[in-house]
């Protein structure tokens, strides 16, 4: 995962996953505010068959993929040096167990969903995506690698969002009605797509600070003020990163309430505005 493409990748699957539950939250609660129940995982509306489970597909080919591509392209299916596990792909085997975990969620939720052998309640399904949410956020928290400096700062502040992803997992087990809690969890989502992205192209791309390069045992800048400075560039790119998706978020909501929302949206039945609302007020003194 210590390339760009490697960034690119798991980041697309946050992003594509986190914008599409950000979409049906808000869709399903302007439409139905009084019965919204968040979700782990959003089926296509009004789609049956199986096409009704994409969201799961992607999950389910995408960590796949990307797990093999970790476990076996990777490690050059040098697994085990003198009857151990080989010491130097020890980072690859991590990502693998991580993105494991995900596979796994995406299976038990298409179980759930498809058969009768596995017929989860929904708070349920929420600690499977909180678990694996909490295996990438162990791996990156006692990583095998040694991410100081600047790259230590770009992950760190990955662990954060990641720390959100399993907030907003727990919330929604405990609190399904919540809208609140079912939006922070796509938020979280797509944030960590973005970041992702902003982390492949910064260490590992065009986007590289001045003074910064990477080098086999990392990313090392010529000087601890260019290091500096590339830390602060990243926690400003991180709240650029979060105001960006408030404000793509408050217009997608206000649109979405305009065209699609149910009256209890606004507060008060459209035959009931303010103004009417003051003058039965009056006529009933």
């Amino acid at each position: 995962m210590g390339s760009f493409k490697g960034h690119i990748l798991p980041g697309s699957l946050f992003l594509i996953v986190g914008i599409w539950h950000m979409i049906n939250c808000v869709l399903n609660y302007v439409s139905h505010p009084r019965t919204f129940r968040g979700r782990a995982w959003h089926p296509v509306p009004k789609v049956k068959g199986r096409l009704r489970y994409l969201e799961l597909y992607v999950i389910m080919v995408g960590s796949f993929v990307d797990m093999c591509i970790e476990f076996f392209y990777s490690t050059h299916f040098k697994f085990i040096v003198d009857g151990a596990l080989n010491p130097h792909h020890m980072n690859d085997f991590e990502h693998a167990a991580m993105l494991l975990m995900f596979f796994i969620f995406s299976v038990t939720c298409f179980i759930s969903e498809t058969t009768g052998i596995l017929p989860l309640p929904e708070g349920a399904l929420y600690i499977f995506a909180g678990m694996a949410f909490t295996a990438e956020y162990l791996l990156f928290y006692f990583h095998s690698t040694s991410h100081a400096g600047l790259e230590g700062r770009y992950h760190q502040l990955l662990v954060i969002l990641i720390g959100l992803c399993i907030l907003a997992s727990a919330l929604g087990s405990a609190f399904p009605q919540s809208f609140v809690v079912d939006i922070l969890g796509g938020m979280a989502i797509t944030l960590q797509g973005t970041w992702f992205y902003e982390t492949a192209f910064v260490l590992y791309g065009p986007k590289m600070p001045e003074g910064c390069r990477e080098l086999p045992q990392g990313i090392v800048c010529d000087t601890h003020e260019q290091e500096m400075v590339g830390q602060s560039i990243a926690n400003t790119s991180l709240s650029i990163h979060i105001i960006t998706l408030l404000c793509s978020f408050l217009f997608f909501y206000a649109l979405a309430a305009r065209f699609w929302g149910h009256s209890d949206v606004y507060g008060f039945p459209p035959s009931r505005s303010p103004s009417n609302q003051t003058e039965i007020d009056e006529v009933q003194l």
